[in-house]
């Protein structure tokens, strides 16, 4: 299989299995340290807690966006 039958094929994927297929390879190029992926996930939990805990506010997506473009002056 040649690089264009496979990249025509893995875009063919749902869109799930497209994102495995993306997180093995950047994981290929770059593997994770073990520490600092604790570390990521020690924070990612921490926040989630907060924001269960009602001790921060989630702000949408498109609000955050719209809020660094104006400052970027886009």
């Amino acid at each position: 299989m040649n690089i264009k039958n496979l990249i025509e094929e893995a875009v063919s994927l749902p869109v799930e299995e497209r994102a495995l297929v993306v997180d093995s390879l950047l994981r290929s190029l770059n593997p994770p340290t073990s520490e600092i992926d604790k570390k990521w996930v020690d924070e990612a939990k921490r926040r989630l807690r907060e924001l269960r805990q009602g001790r921060v506010n989630a702000i949408p997506g498109d609000e955050v966006f719209e809020k660094v473009w104006a400052r970027l002056g886009k």
